[in-house]
């Protein structure tokens, strides 16, 4: 198969859509769901679009950061971020809230890879591969797999509490 730009995992979480929604909608709390970022630096108090971030991630012994910016942020419904390194676009993250019936909601996270033809897109593909250590071809798999950790992590969280 060739290279993918674009995947998503979803898992249905028993609380409802609004407080879904607010978990994944808080920059500050992505280190606790993601199995890459370790820590994050929120400029600004709201989350709006335009609000801008630093995710601070890490692979073994490789780490390196992100710069953040909010395109979407729909309470209860729409979560969304563009990430660039040195300037060039690398990708959009996104979390989609359905409610799934039964106060239950269908959360799906959602990464499309930025790193096509065009203004740096060679430069940004070796960057990645040279900070993670995953050659852009790879990137997706890893990707979903870190999306599957992700989802079960914030599953486990909301329904316990």
């Amino acid at each position: 198969m060739g290279r993918q730009w674009t995947i998503e995992e979803s898992v249905v979480i028993d609380a409802e859509p609004e407080r879904v929604y607010a978990a994944v909608a808080d920059p500050r709390r992505m280190g606790e769901w993601s199995p890459e970022v370790f820590a994050v630096r929120v400029r600004g108090r709201r989350v709006v679009p335009g609000l801008a971030f630093v995710g601070f991630n890490r692979v073994g012994a490789r780490v390196w950061f992100t710069n953040c910016r909010v395109t979407e942020a729909v309470p209860g419904r729409a979560f969304a971020f563009r990430v660039t390194t040195f300037g060039i676009p690398v990708a959009v993250w996104g979390y989609r809230v359905e409610p799934a019936g039964d106060g239950s909601t269908r959360l799906t996270e959602r990464w499309e890879d930025l790193r096509r033809a065009g203004r740096g897109a060679a430069f940004a593909s070796l960057l990645g591969r040279v900070f993670t250590g995953v050659p852009a071809d790879g990137r997706a798999e890893v990707n979903r797999q870190g999306m599957r950790t992700t989802l079960a992590r914030i599953k486990a969280a909301l329904e316990v509490s």
